[in-house]
């Protein structure tokens, strides 16, 4: 059972199952955390999960999902709120658990810089506030606007609520105040704030608040500023985003000067020169933490100097030059209610567990995914025995861990208060949405079974249908307005909207319906005429939209963008793909020649445009929307649109910054050379590539010739 197996013992096949699962279910946890501000999991529990992932995903690069957790951050914005897109993104941060993964922290960015041991590297250490992001735009030393993270790249205006904080100066003061800068930090309650709060609810007969992080949130986040003046909310500022300039090259220096400023720093913000330096003061604040008054979950280690920071950037959704040191898990003992099955867009029947709600490190438990059938018998995929075991039964009194190192969340059953007459759980062999039989596939290479049980009823099962059009219109596919998850569900079941084509000629069809939507509760006639205002902007749409809005397994966002960049027009994508069916010849070279394409994405998308149904499904759609051509990076550098093929020990950049120099002048980076190559830059001890790209007579360059070529970039 791929769940249960320790990432090492991983087939390629159970690594590309775990990645579904983790991107799914930590898309899930990150709407609840970020834009409901009611978590069903804890902070701890939710590291676990994103930690799984990036084990997974470095041991097999090959299998990293477009739509990956660690490509992402936060949540989409609500709508109540007005957008505001941030200058510079408001990334999240990669996570540390033990001193090992500190010290490869460390380590990462020597050789990132190519630093000796010698070498002075100075890590600034702070708490890590555990509360809501918010970024404050400073013009002319003015606070003018105000907004939370939302998910990095737009957040919700907020300006009027923030400006009732105390710690958030109206007016910059002192000197060197930039024209321009975004003062990013974080919103929290404190404990007696919070324990104050709750007083005045109980004395006045209303709910009590559950914690202090979601109240700060909520509190943040209310509609009439008047009531978040009411609630007494902090501000630490932490960092910046866009400036028009800084008063230091340090991280530390800026920091100071936003003290000087009026701003709110933590006071225990430390300079670390060393390992020994740092766990010390990570150790200090971990003793400090029931005293110092507020909630803090970790440690946050960034490098000291600015021009270092500059040079190491950014994952897809964390810097380089910064890692959270989380603190120790917590754990709680809960009764299991129940196990109910969900039914995923993909078919995936997954058990979920309902809980007796439990307060575990301040945050309510109350479900907990149990993975599948062999989790809840207590074996894995090859027979061994996990949890001793001990099967789950519901009625169990169950341990729930809050994080760790491991996955699930529940990782133990307390055997001797299981009540008489528990029966093991009978995991369905029928779909309970549509009755279609589900069945669990055997790997073609080792015989095993997936750990996964499928519905077969990909075409009539409803939860499929259903979860699939709701994809086709979320946010980062066709986003039509009006259009969101309740209202496809409801068109669903009447009937309205059965296939993505659908969409488009709804308003035909409703204009000879007998049921007019604007004569349905909810709707009238100028709500209608919006719907299908909205549906016809969206006739013409970007082509990494559509290609991302199809569903197909393993392409999410970045990969969507990935295949538009490269084959520039749906028409020369769907033909090279059907070009590709025997996974064979050129267009099949080409695909798994991507960079960033391994050949589990590969043949998915291969296996899509195999399938009739949904080339029907698709000629429907395609007879109903215009897809544009891909714009091209780059613009007029000289290797835009060209194919380029880095090989050979690179002296003057690394792989990765190679990679992304190229990708940011329009370039196509591919992993081999083929006929299609139209650049090869050969460091030294290049071999094989080195070989084809003569034979082929490509044109080759050294290092030099490259920065010579993209004229110093």
């Amino acid at each position: 059972m791929a769940q249960d197996k320790d990432v090492a013992a991983l087939s390629e096949t159970e690594a590309a199952e775990e990645l579904e699962r983790l991107a799914a279910e930590i898309a899930k946890h990150d709407l609840a955390y970020h834009q409901d501000d009611a978590p069903t999991i804890t902070d701890a529990e939710y590291d676990a999960l994103r930690r799984r992932n990036d084990a997974i995903e470095a041991r097999f690069p090959e299998l990293v999902r477009p739509d990956s957790p660690s490509k992402r951050v936060g949540a989409p914005v609500s709508e109540k709120f007005a957008k505001v897109e941030h200058a510079v993104p408001m990334l999240s941060l990669g996570n540390a658990f033990d001193e090992g993964d500190v010290a490869d922290f460390l380590d990462r960015i020597r050789r990132y810089l190519n630093l000796s041991a010698d070498d002075e590297m100075a890590i600034t250490a702070e708490p890590k506030i555990d509360g809501l992001s918010a970024s404050l735009r400073y013009e002319g030393g003015e606070l003018t606007v105000g907004a939370t993270r939302g998910d990095g790249t737009v957040g919700e205006n907020v300006t009027e609520n923030l400006r009732t904080i105390d710690d958030i100066p109206q007016t910059l003061s002192g000197s060197g105040v930039p024209d321009v800068i975004d003062i990013r930090g974080e919103v929290y309650m404190t404990h007696a704030a919070f324990a104050d709060l709750n007083a005045q609810q109980e004395a006045a007969g209303k709910p009590l608040y559950v914690n202090p992080r979601n109240t700060a949130a909520g509190s943040l986040r209310q509609l009439d500023p008047a009531m978040t003046a009411t609630r007494p909310l902090r501000f630490f500022a932490y960092s910046w985003g866009a400036a028009s300039s800084l008063p230091g090259e340090t991280q530390s220096a800026v920091l100071s000067a936003f003290k000087d400023w009026g701003l709110t720093v933590n006071p225990m913000i430390a300079v670390c020169r060393d390992l020994e330096a740092l766990l010390a003061h990570y150790r200090s604040i971990e003793e400090q933490r029931a005293t110092l008054g507020y909630d803090i979950d970790g440690v946050v280690y960034k490098v000291d100097r600015l021009d270092y920071q500059q040079r190491l950037g950014q994952v897809s959704r964390a810097p380089r030059w910064a890692v959270a040191h989380k603190f120790p898990a917590e754990k709680a003992i809960t009764v299991l209610n129940d196990i109910e099955i969900q039914v995923g867009r993909t078919g995936a029947l997954t058990p979920v567990a309902k809980l007796e709600p439990a307060t575990v490190g301040g945050v309510v438990v109350s479900n907990a995914t149990l993975h599948n059938e062999d989790y809840i018998k207590g074996i894995g995929s090859t027979g061994e025995k996990i949890r001793e075991g001990r099967d789950i039964r519901i009625g169990d009194t169950v341990i729930v861990q809050r994080a760790g190192d491991v996955i699930p969340q529940i990782v133990d059953v307390v055997l001797e208060k299981r009540p008489d007459g528990a029966e093991p759980f009978e995991f369905p062999t029928l779909c309970p949405r549509c009755g279609s039989h589900a069945v669990r596939e055997a790997d073609a290479k080792t015989g095993r079974l997936d750990s996964v049980r499928r519905c077969t009823g990909a075409l009539i099962c409803p939860a499929q249908a259903v979860e699939g059009l709701k994809h086709f219109v979320s946010r980062l596919a066709f986003d039509i307005e009006g259009l969101g998850s309740k209202q496809i569900a409801a068109f669903y079941d009447d009937g309205r909207i059965m296939a993505p084509a659908d969409i488009f000629t709804l308003e035909t069809r409703d204009a000879r319906s007998l049921k007019r939507l604007k004569d349905q509760e909810g709707w009238g006639e100028t709500s209608a005429a919006n719907l299908f205002a909205a549906i016809n902007e969206r006739r013409t749409i970007a082509l990494h939209r559509l290609i991302y809005g199809l569903g197909i397994r393993h392409v999410g966002e970045t990969t969507a963008r990935l295949l538009a960049r490269t084959y520039g027009s749906f028409a020369a994508f769907r033909s090279a793909m059907e070009a590709s069916s025997d996974e064979e010849g050129a267009a099949w070279q080409d695909l798994i020649a991507i960079d960033g394409i391994g050949e589990v994405v590969a043949r998915a998308i291969v296996a899509f445009f195999a399938e009739d149904h949904n080339l029907k499904a698709l000629d429907a759609l395609l007879a109903e929307v215009t897809p544009e051509e891909a714009e091209q990076a780059g613009g007029d550098s000289p290797v835009a649109g060209k194919t380029v093929v880095f090989t050979g020990s690179l002296e003057k950049m690394t792989r990765q910054e190679a990679k992304e120099m190229a990708e940011r002048l329009g370039a196509k980076v591919a992993g081999s050379v083929s006929a299609r190559t139209d650049l090869v830059v050969a460091g030294p001890g290049a071999g094989s590539k080195l070989k084809r790209a003569t034979e082929l007579g490509i044109e080759v360059i050294d290092e030099d010739g490259w920065f010579e070529r993209i004229g110093g970039e």
